[in-house]
């Protein structure tokens, strides 16, 4: 099985060029954040994801998680990663310094997290999890709160976990049905079951904190009911150090497709009467508090199908150099090659590295404009900033995932049959990448938000501002092939016309807004990958010229930004017309007629 290296010098190249990271230092709280430093904590961050975590991840997947009597089993091999994670400080990175954290920038620990999830996904679950769980808490929390639980989450000795979704209750959050009770010391006794409460019980971490969504007995129906409660799995001596056992278990492990290793619970809350909870935030504000930890993780999400889709093309790319199959096609010898010299090997190669490359830079620049949200002096640009990360959010998760699956789906084609049997080890790829489109709000729910909410929020402000931004930047790319200029003026023209059309709909068309929103999304998506590209392959033919840097590197972004453009943008651009097609088709059907008789 091929190892993971990581890609240092395209992680950081992204992070420069599309993620700001010359400007990271002169916001408040990142002084330090300067380019020696940078390179030292991507550098070492590399290390560990090669040589400790991803050694790990075909045995996570072969044992796999354990379920014995209530308790949960990770493999061996497990331990001792956790705690070179733990001891190395890499849950520290971005935390606030006044809770044992760094300080460094979210775009910083998003990309030290892309190279812990390309070394083993579904361990990285575990983090990310927790970090959401990080923000909800720092956010909603009492100042004890904060103070007795935050240090020790951030420290990665303590564990978070989600718990949303019920029997009864997926996507419809508002349907479910696990109460709490006020008791006179101002505690809550929590009951109900949560299903898919991935990482919600194991062995790595000394205590588990659960955030669960719970209904109070006079709470209105719906949304509008739900609040939020810390549960830990063990409660709290008086010194903060974990002391009883709580009365919350984990009564089995779903048995799933992929990310073994990864254990997906289902919790059971109070069946002897005695689960405590702590209320988060108000009562009743539950679901808008959980938005919290939601969107930071949809952001985490969108990371697994940008890691999982760079594993699985180093993994493509070995095979394809190694794998003699066939002559040339057009070469006068008739002796057999490696398969890499074949066009259509070529062109799934090249669909899996730009397409990821384009993931990535969504991703980081969307991170990117969070911490200016955070961090900027100015309101006006903290405002903008926002809104350009709530625009991008949905993209960066369902445009992301989708790339995972489907690079890791062309990873197994470029093995031919031996992709299709484990041995290869691209199988698990493929049955891993297959969950973070469900993740989070399945990435239909995504295309709502985008369509809906992202859409019309300022009057739609953000994506018009975004839009402004490539056109003019145009004229400037001109290291781009004429073709290239071309397919990517028509990609921004036709997003500008899918989004005027879709604004104009109004709420008298959210059932045609709600039929276009996947294809909108998805046209989104490519054209602001594309001109991310654009933009890095311009920085790298002026360095070319110049005599700086890589020059093989170099070459291979100006070539990676062409292919997606000349390649893959026109059949995004294409999808403008069922963009505008409305619902009839989709919603013309007869019930009965889907079922075949």
């Amino acid at each position: 099985m091929t190892d993971y290296r990581a890609p240092l010098e395209e992680i950081g190249f992204a992070l420069e060029v599309s993620a700001g990271m010359k400007d990271w230092s002169s916001l408040p709280g990142f002084e330090e954040a300067g380019e020696d430093l940078v390179s030292a904590v991507l550098e070492e961050a590399g290390k560990l994801a090669s040589s400790v975590i991803a050694p790990t991840n075909r045995i996570g997947d072969e044992i796999g998680a354990k379920w014995q009597d209530g308790d949960v089993i990770t493999p061996d091999a497990f331990k001792p990663m956790h705690q070179a994670y733990v001891e190395g400080g890499w849950s520290t990175l971005s935390a606030d310094p006044e809770l044992g954290g760094q300080g460094l920038p979210n775009t910083l620990s998003i990309a030290v997290t892309e190279m812990v999830t390309s070394g083993n996904m579904a361990y990285s679950l575990l983090s990310l999890l927790t970090a959401g769980a990080i923000e909800a808490i720092n956010a909603h929390g009492t100042d004890e709160q904060r103070e007795t639980y935050l240090p020790k989450m951030i420290s990665g000795e303590w564990s978070g976990a989600m718990n949303l979704t019920e029997p009864a209750a997926g996507s419809d959050v508002g349907a479910l049905r696990s109460k709490a009770e006020k008791q006179a010391d101002g505690s809550y006794l929590i009951t109900g079951q949560k299903i898919f409460i991935t990482w919600g019980e194991h062995d790595l971490a000394e205590n588990v904190i659960h955030l669960v969504l719970a209904r109070l007995p006079d709470a209105p129906a719906g949304t509008k009911g739900i609040s939020m409660f810390l549960v830990p799995k063990f409660l709290l001596n008086a010194d903060g150090t974990p002391g009883k056992r709580n009365d919350v278990r984990c009564v089995s492990l779903e048995h799933k497709l992929g990310i073994h290793a990864s254990p997906t619970c289902v919790m059971s809350f109070g069946d002897e009467g005695n689960c405590v909870g702590y209320i988060v935030g108000e009562e009743n504000q539950g679901m808008r508090n959980m938005f919290t930890m939601m969107n930071h993780a949809r952001i985490g999400v969108g990371l697994e199908g940008v890691a999982i889709a760079e594993r699985a093309y180093q993994h493509s790319v070995a095979f394809a150099r190694d794998r003699v199959q066939s002559a040339a096609i057009g070469a006068k010898s008739r002796d057999s090659v490696t398969i890499i010299h074949h066009p259509d090997v070529r062109r799934m190669l090249l669909t899996m590295r730009a397409t990821t490359e384009a993931a990535r830079a969504i991703i980081y620049r969307n991170v990117w404009a969070l911490d200016r949200a955070h961090r900027h002096t100015d309101a006006d640009e903290r405002a903008k900033a926002k809104g350009e990360a709530d625009l991008l959010t949905p993209i960066s998760k369902a445009y992301s995932t989708d790339i995972g699956v489907e690079a890791s789906s062309l990873a197994v084609q470029i093995h031919g049959g031996m992709g299709f049997v484990e041995e290869t080890g691209v199988a698990q790829y493929y049955r891993d990448s297959r969950i973070a489109p469900i993740y989070e709000g399945t990435n239909g729910i995504q295309a709502l938000d985008l369509a809906g909410r992202k859409l019309m929020a300022d009057g739609g402000a953000h994506w018009r501002a975004l839009i402004t931004e490539m056109k003019d930047a145009l004229p400037k790319f001109t290291s781009l092939t004429e073709q290239s200029a071309i397919e990517l003026k028509a990609g921004i023209h036709a997003l500008e016309a899918a989004a005027e059309h879709l604004f104009a709909n109004g709420f008298d068309g959210i059932v045609d807004t709600a039929a276009a929103a996947t294809p909108y999304l998805r046209l989104f998506g490519s054209v602001v990958g594309a001109y991310l590209l654009a933009e890095q392959a311009e920085v790298a033919a002026a360095r070319l010229q110049g005599g700086e840097g890589n020059p093989s590197f170099l070459k291979a972004k100006r070539t990676t930004a062409q292919f997606f453009i000349e390649q893959l943008l026109p059949s995004a651009t294409a999808l403008l017309a069922p963009i505008k097609g409305g619902a009839s088709c989709l919603m013309e059907m007869e019930e009965e007629s889907f079922a075949r008789n």
